[in-house]
């Protein structure tokens, strides 16, 4: 118990240095955090889940080479609504590749198979998780987002979505990102920042109900 309320003091020294005032405040004051919406998880959830699945979009078995696109981390912590670290829940990604085209048979395009296109992690004991992909592009009819689900022991699973900050007009116009309040779509879009070099990294932090 001493070790989860050490990582719960970490967990909201790290939110006030990435400005997460109101999760903060929350936390300060005893409250509940508001758990991360859900959100569509469309047709394109792998039929069945890939033998190279890792946290690394980037790296295929057998490709040589990465596929084109942004180098992105994304990367933050799964708590539950008291900002308990959520130990050993598995997250999951997918993504469509830079030419806007999913590693499924429902999607007719023809996808770039150096890209991953799904990964997936468990968090450690400080709720943590990250991966390696590409900033997700738009495709015709959507804008930029990556799919998450999140399987955390004793919370019922998550299925949601991660909007771009920087895409504001086209967030505007998206048909799912238009169906959440103000409030939603705050918990659900993250800037992504220049990292290194030309790469960028998003945090999304997520509090499963």
């Amino acid at each position: 118990m001493k070790s989860r309320q050490i990582e719960r003091r970490r967990l909201i020294a790290a939110m006030v240095a990435a400005g997460f005032a109101p999760w903060h405040r929350l936390l300060a004051e005893g409250g509940l955090l508001p758990v991360t919406p859900s959100d569509a998880e469309g047709p394109f959830y792998p039929v069945e889940i890939p033998s190279d699945s890792d946290n690394d979009l980037l790296r295929v078995v057998g490709m040589k080479g990465i596929a084109p696109g942004q180098l992105a981390y994304v990367h933050g912590t799964v708590v539950d609504r008291h900002g308990t670290p959520v130990d050993g829940a598995r997250v999951e990604i997918w993504q469509c590749d830079e030419g806007g085209v999913y590693h499924h048979p429902g999607d007719g395009g023809k996808p770039d198979m150096r890209f991953q296109g799904f990964g997936a992690m468990v968090t450690n004991r400080a709720g943590a998780y990250h991966f390696r992909t590409l900033r997700p592009v738009p495709y015709t009819g959507r804008t930029p987002h990556i799919h998450f689900r999140i399987n955390g022991p004793g919370f019922d699973r998550l299925t949601t979505q991660l909007y771009v900050a920087e895409e504001a007009e086209r967030n505007a116009r998206d048909i799912l990102y238009k169906d959440h309040t103000p409030d939603e779509q705050a918990l659900l879009t993250s800037a992504f920042r220049t990292a290194n070099g030309s790469s960028v990294a998003a945090e999304f932090n997520i509090v499963l109900g």
